[in-house]
């Protein structure tokens, strides 16, 4: 079955964006292979700010299936994706079901946790960014269930300090 994975990049002190969805803040590290990290997904899903804040990025992923959850956009005027009205986690499940690569689950602290309590998400893989940012979006929003993690992987990238972790959520 397709894993449903969490990766995100976040700051020391646990935000995806800054306190109006800024992301300039992400370091471009020349070791991290975004080829091979595309690769391992063919779809990738995400909430309606994540979409607008991503811009063009979101639909120009060639060859990767974009679902954004939303009952405000209006499907007609976005052609190049899927946009889904119905409840998320019901989605994922279907998703999950169908042959295919792995599943990205692509920022939205608020569709984080809400896939989470569902138990539809496999894996947690913050990309930890050497800054701190003092406040914005967080990684998991309150109120949420206490989870337990398991380490799986974890990658140290020396030139921009990033620490690459991998969590299995355990059942």
């Amino acid at each position: 079955m397709r894993r449903l994975r969490y990766q995100v990049a976040a700051s020391l002190d646990g935000f995806i964006a800054g306190p109006n969805g800024e992301f300039d803040w992400i370091p471009m590290d020349p070791e991290i292979d975004f080829p091979a990290l595309w690769s391992a997904y063919d779809t990738v899903v995400m909430g309606r700010k994540t979409f607008e804040a991503s811009g063009a990025m979101a639909t120009g992923m060639k060859g990767i299936q974009v679902v954004v959850y939303s009952t405000t956009l209006d499907p007609a005027k976005h052609e190049k994706i899927t946009v889904v009205r119905t409840a998320p986690a019901a989605h994922v499940r279907e998703l999950k079901a169908k042959a295919g690569k792995d599943i990205w689950l692509f920022g939205g602290g608020a569709l984080f946790r809400s896939l989470l309590e569902a138990g539809v998400v496999d894996t947690v893989e913050p990309a930890v960014c050497p800054i701190l940012l003092g406040g914005g979006i967080p990684l998991l929003p309150t109120p949420a269930a206490q989870t337990k993690l398991t380490l799986t992987a974890q990658r140290v990238y020396e030139t921009s300090g990033i620490v690459l972790l991998e969590y299995a959520v355990s059942r």
